[in-house]
């Protein structure tokens, strides 16, 4: 009996050895508290979560990272990301590793991923125009050449590239004072619509969040643009037109962002250009309602995802500061100041937390939303942009 125990102890061991001198498993683990943040100096990206708030990995080999974003894949497992050189990177969050990478331009400005997942639209400056490709080998199934500038010198640039239900892409022509809207429910014949003169120089761009409206900020005036997605037909109309008549024009120092622009029931908080304001639109007549005072030019005016608070990044000379507003009073309620150089902000799926990147200080910073205490800090080369995975399952991000 004791030769028999000795026999099967031995071969237990000796499984065991055979399988440790394999290839080491990696431990199993879901995507949806993942997130990637953009190190902007240094042409890297780190993989991190959200759970314990912790780094899992940096990944090197991502190019001109000074203006970038990402979108993700369905299942989360993929992030895709737009570089300023025109590369787009399909990075594996599971496996740290870069899948598929082409430089598909010479100067992107972001993009956006298909109702159904299957698509990439990428925006370009140069050349002017978007191009579509399959999401799983980036290989380009699209080339959508922007409007030509009166002296053929280029194509207009495009900004504000969203997804939009029915398998719809929305962007936006700087240069031309357009809006298009490219249907792509039948990948190999897109439907292309042209909005023109809808006001100057649309900067950026949004889609509400039930996909319904698609709205563009203009630079070159006060005002925005709004085309009801439900009702085309119908065409762009204006909105907040001159909403800065009366207030001093101020320099501007960094354009705001519409990306992040804030929803909370029936009020839209959203960054004035060239003021130290937010403003708060009422959705059910588009009119302003209020204008909100804060410490600097705003760039991001994101909502906590129950709405109850918006917080507001700034500029310079005053990206050291947040200020945290309370949605139901359209009061300022706290000012922090995590550091120089707050570029970017990313709430939790549902909200209990807040990261901020601290460019000059080279840290990630983690933020109790009710406390509206540091929670943690995390190192970072140049941070910039954040992005969780949970956006793989919102409109138009």
């Amino acid at each position: 009996m004791k030769a028999l125990i000795s026999l099967a102890l031995a071969s237990v061991l000796l499984s065991g050895c055979a399988l440790q001198s394999g290839p080491v498993e990696r431990p199993l683990r879901a995507t949806g508290d993942l997130g990637l943040v953009i190190e902007r100096a240094t042409g890297s990206v780190q993989i991190v979560e959200h759970s314990n708030n912790s780094s899992l990995a940096r990944i090197e080999g991502l190019g001109d990272l000074s203006h970038a974003t990402a979108v993700f894949s369905r299942d989360q497992r993929y992030a895709y990301v737009f570089g300023r050189d025109g590369g787009l990177t399909q990075i594996d969050m599971l496996q740290d590793r870069i899948v598929n990478r082409v430089i598909q331009g010479g100067n992107s400005i972001g993009g956006a991923i298909s109702q159904d997942g299957r698509l990439i639209a990428v925006g370009n400056y140069e050349p002017g125009g978007v191009r579509v490709f399959d999401a799983q080998t980036l290989d380009m199934l699209a080339d959508i050449p922007a409007t030509p500038m009166p002296d053929g010198s280029r194509n207009a640039r495009v900004v504000g590239v969203v997804d939009a239900p029915g398998q719809q892409f929305l962007f936006s022509l700087f240069d031309t004072g357009e809006i298009w809207q490219a249907d792509f429910s039948q990948p190999t014949a897109p439907q292309l619509t042209r909005f023109e003169n809808i006001g100057r120089q649309p900067y950026d761009a949004l889609l509400t969040p039930d996909g319904r409206y698609y709205i563009a900020g203009l630079f070159g005036e006060d005002g925005l643009a709004k085309l009801d997605l439900w009702n085309p037909q119908q065409g762009v109309t204006r909105v907040l037109d001159g909403y800065g008549r009366g207030q001093e024009a101020l320099p501007v120092y960094k354009m705001p962002h519409l990306e992040g622009w804030a929803q909370a029931g029936q009020l839209m908080f959203l960054p004035a250009i060239g003021q130290h304001r937010v403003l708060v639109m009422n959705a059910e007549n588009w009119e302003q309602q209020a204008a909100i005072k804060v410490a600097g030019q705003p760039v991001f005016v994101m909502a906590r995802p129950d709405a109850r608070q918006v917080w507001v990044n700034f500029a310079f000379p005053d990206n050291q500061l947040i200020q945290v507003i309370d949605t139901q009073s359209l009061q300022v309620i706290k000012t922090i100041e995590p550091g120089p150089g707050v570029l970017h902000m990313e709430f939790t799926p549902r909200g209990e937390q807040v990261w901020l990147s601290v460019r000059d200080r080279n840290e990630l910073q983690v933020w109790d939303t009710e406390t509206l205490e540091l929670v943690k800090t995390l190192p970072a080369q140049t941070p910039s942009g954040i992005f969780f995975s949970s956006r793989a399952h919102r409109i138009g991000l």
